[in-house]
C-alpha cells in the first residue's frame, strides 16, 4: 500500500487494549440473536482465548546465539499467540542484512503481521517498506524507538534506551561510582550506543566505552579482564545484557579488581547474582511484556483496528531497577523465565 493509505496515516484514536481484547473475546462467544444462545456460546468457549480467525505472525529479532534475553521475549510472544489463536513464526539473526532477509521471507509467506526489532534500522528500511506495500502491518519492539515512526510502523513496544541510560547514570552517582567501564557487545547497535551515551550524560564520573564481540564469550571475558588489569581506577563495570554481567563477575575475579558490576536486563542467573551481592543492580525493560504486546497489538489491529499509543507514541516497558530491595519478588517470576 502507498504511504497515504498506510494505517498510521488515518489517525484513528487510541483504544484501551485490555478493554478491546475483552470485548472481542465476548463478541467471539456471542450470537446475533442474543439471549440463551449467547449464554450457550459463552459456555462452550475457552475462557480468555480468542475465537477469531487463525492468524500467522512473524516475530523477527536480532538475537545472537546464546543470548537468553530473547528467550523471555519469545515466551511473551508465545503467550499472546496462544491466547489470540495465532500461529507464531520466530526467526532471528544478529546480522542486519540477514535479519532483513528473514523479514522478506515472512513477506513471501504472506503472514498476517510482522513484529520486528530495529537494532540497525537503516538495513531494514527497504524490506519494511515492501511489507507495507504488500498490505502486511508491521510493529516494532525492543530496539528502534527513535526510528519506528520514520519507518512508518504501526506501533512500538519497548524501552527508551536514552532515558534508561540516564537513569542508570544517576543511580551510579547515588552509589558513589567514579569511573565506569561501559561494555558494548555489538558495534552499530543503536540501542546499546544510546544506553552508554545516556549513562555518560548524567554520570558525574568518567565513562570508558569498550566494544567486545558478544558472540564470543571467552573473548568478552578476556577483554574485560585485560581492561581492569590495565586500569585499576575502574570501580564499576556496566554491561548491557545479563550474560555479559555474569561474565564480568569472572573477569573482576580474574583481574583481582575491586570493581563492582551493574547491568541492563535480567535473567534467572542474574537474579541469583544480585541476591549474592556479585551484581549490584540491573535495569529491567520487561522483555516478556515486549513480546506479548507486539503480538497482541497485531491481533488487536486486525480484529478491532486498535493502535496502542494511537500510532503516535510508543508504549514504554521500562526502565525499572532491580536490586536487593526488590529482587526476591522479581525473582519469583524470573525463575519461571518470564522476567
Amino acid at each position: 500500500m502507498d504511504r497515504s493509505s498506510h494505517p498510521r496515516s488515518r489517525r484513528i484514536a487510541p483504544v484501551v487494549a485490555v478493554a478491546a481484547a475483552a470485548a472481542l473475546t465476548l463478541a467471539g462467544c456471542s450470537s446475533s440473536s442474543g439471549g440463551k444462545k449467547s449464554e450457550e456460546g459463552a459456555a462452550d468457549a475457552s475462557a480468555g482465548k480468542a475465537t477469531t480467525p487463525r492468524m500467522t505472525v512473524a516475530l523477527v529479532t536480532h538475537q545472537a546465539p546464546g543470548d537468553t534475553f530473547w528467550d523471555t521475549v519469545r515466551k511473551g510472544a508465545e503467550a499472546a499467540a496462544a491466547k489470540d489463536n495465532i500461529k507464531l513464526v520466530y526467526s532471528a539473526d544478529p546480522n542486519a542484512g540477514n535479519q532483513a532477509n528473514l523479514v522478506q521471507n515472512a513477506i513471501d509467506q504472506k503472514v498476517d503481521g510482522i513484529a520486528v526489532t530495529l537494532a540497525k534500522p537503516d538495513a531494514l528500511k527497504g524490506v519494511i517498506g515492501k511489507a507495507e506495500k504488500s498490505g502486511i502491518p508491521v510493529v516494532g519492539l525492543n530496539s528502534g524507538l527513535s526510528d519506528w515512526k520514520k519507518l512508518n510502523l504501526l506501533e512500538f513496544f519497548g524501552q527508551d534506551e536514552s532515558v534508561a541510560g540516564e537513569a542508570f547514570g544517576k543511580k551510579l552517582n547515588e552509589v558513589g561510582a567514579k569511573k565506569v567501564l561501559c561494555v558494548m557487545q555489538e558495534q552499530g547497535n543503536v540501542g546499546l550506543t544510546q544506553r552508554c551515551d545516556g549513562v555518560a550524560k548524567t554520570f558525574e564520573g568518567k565513562v570508558d566505552p569498550q566494544n567486545v564481540n558478544g558472540t564470543d564469550m571467552p573473548s568478552v571475558k578476556s577483554t574485560i579482564t585485560a581492561k581492569l588489569k590495565q586500569d585499576p581506577s575502574i570501580d564499576y563495570v556496566v554491561t548491557l545484557g545479563a550474560p555479559f554481567a555474569l561474565t564480568a563477575v569472572q573477569s573482576v575475579s580474574d583481574a583481582g579488581s575491586k570493581a563492582k558490576i551493574a547491568t541492563f536486563d535480567l535473567n534467572k542467573d542474574l537474579i541469583k547474582s544480585i541476591k549474592a551481592g556479585d551484581i549490584q543492580f540491573a535495569v529491567d525493560q520487561q522483555p516478556y511484556l515486549q513480546g506479548y504486546l507486539a503480538v497482541d497489538g497485531l491481533w488487536l489491529y486486525k480484529n478491532n483496528g486498535n493502535y496502542s499509543g494511537g500510532g503516535e507514541q510508543p508504549v514504554l516497558t521500562g526502565p525499572a531497577f532491580v536490586d536487593k530491595s526488590n529482587v526476591d519478588k522479581i525473582g519469583e517470576f524470573a525463575a519461571k523465565g518470564t522476567r
